[in-house]
C-alpha cells in the first residue's frame, strides 16, 4: 500500500484550477484551427478566429479565457493500493479549490444553497467525483464548468424500443432548443444507459475525452460520427451566428441498463473547454 497525506493534494488542485482556467490545452486549440478550415460562413470564421486569439492571449498572460470560471468539477481516479492519511479528503479538495480561485483571482460563482443563494466567496463546494481504479497512483482532473453550457443539459428516459432513432431525435431536439446558448462550437457528451445518476455522470465525464478520440466500441464510434454530422447540419454555427461548425465533437459513453429503461443524458461543454490533470 502507498500512503498519501491529503495535504499533498491541496497545492496540486490549487494549480490545476488556475491552469484549467488560463490555458486551453493543445487538443482544444488544434480543434479550433481545424474548425476554421471547415467553416464556410464569414462571420463563423471571424468568431473562430477571435476564439483562437482569445485562447492564445489568455495562456500568454495567464488570465481566464472566459469570465465565467465555472463550478469546479473535480474527478479523482484513486488507485486501489492507495491509503489516505490526514484531514478528510473532501475538505482538502475544497481547500485546494478555495486557494486556486482566491489566489488566481478567478470569479467565484458558487452559492452554498440553491434556493437561498448565498455566495460562498471561494467557489466551494467542488463537485467531487471519486473512482477506484487499479494501481497506486491518483489522477486528479479539474474541469471548470460554466453556467451557460451546464444549464443547457438535458435528461430523458426513452422507451427501449425508441433505440438509436429515439436517441438521435432527442439529441437534435435538444440542440435546436439550446441553439447558441452553450457558446458553440461546443463538445457534446452523451450518456446512454445505467440509472439516472450513472447516465448523467457518463455524459459529463465523456466531455473529458480528447476531441477526435472515438469510443472504443465501433458501433458507438460510428454513432458519434453520425451524430456530429447531424448536429453540424443544424446550421447553428460558431457562437450561434450560423455556419457549418456547431460542435467540435460528440462523445458517447454507455452502460448496462434495466430491461425497461433507455435513459439518455446530454451535457454540453462550451468553447471554453477547460480541463487540467495531474498524477500523484
Amino acid at each position: 500500500m502507498r500512503t498519501i497525506n491529503t495535504q499533498d493534494i491541496v497545492p496540486v488542485i490549487e494549480k490545476l484550477c488556475q491552469q484549467a482556467c488560463y490555458e486551453l490545452n493543445d487538443n482544444v486549440m488544434n480543434a479550433f484551427q481545424e474548425a476554421l478550415t471547415k467553416e464556410e460562413s464569414p462571420i463563423g470564421k471571424d468568431c473562430l478566429s477571435i476564439i483562437i486569439k482569445n485562447g492564445k492571449f489568455a495562456k500568454e498572460h495567464q488570465l481566464p479565457c472566459c469570465h465565467d470560471t465555472g463550478a469546479t468539477v473535480v474527478l479523482m481516479e484513486i488507485g486501489q493500493e492507495v491509503c489516505w492519511s490526514g484531514i478528510a479528503l473532501e475538505k482538502q479538495v475544497n481547500e485546494g479549490v478555495r486557494l486556486g480561485y482566491t489566489n488566481g483571482y478567478l470569479r467565484k460563482s458558487v452559492v452554498s444553497d440553491p434556493l437561498n443563494r448565498v455566495n460562498t466567496n471561494d467557489n466551494t463546494p467542488a463537485m467531487l467525483h471519486t473512482e477506484i481504479v487499479p494501481g497506486d497512483k491518483v489522477k486528479i482532473t479539474v474541469m471548470p464548468k460554466g453556467g451557460g453550457s451546464e444549464n443547457m443539459g438535458a435528461f430523458k428516459v426513452l422507451l427501449p424500443g425508441d433505440g438509436v432513432a429515439g436517441v438521435k431525435k432527442f439529441l437534435l431536439e435538444t440542440v435546436q432548443k439550446v441553439g447558441g446558448n452553450p457558446c458553440p462550437p461546443y463538445i457534446i457528451g452523451i450518456g446512454i444507459g445505467g440509472t439516472m445518476d450513472k447516465c448523467a455522470w457518463m455524459a459529463k465525464k465523456a466531455l473529458l475525452r480528447p476531441i477526435g478520440e472515438h469510443n472504443a466500441n465501433p458501433f458507438y464510434a460510428e454513432l458519434e460520427k453520425e451524430f456530429l454530422e447531424a448536429v453540424n447540419n443544424t446550421g447553428i454555427g460558431p457562437i450561434g451566428y450560423g455556419g457549418r461548425v456547431t460542435a467540435l465533437d460528440v462523445h458517447i459513453d454507455y452502460f448496462g441498463v434495466h430491461i425497461t429503461s433507455l435513459p439518455v443524458a446530454i451535457n454540453f461543454q462550451c468553447n471554453a473547454a477547460r480541463q487540467a490533470t495531474a498524477i500523484l
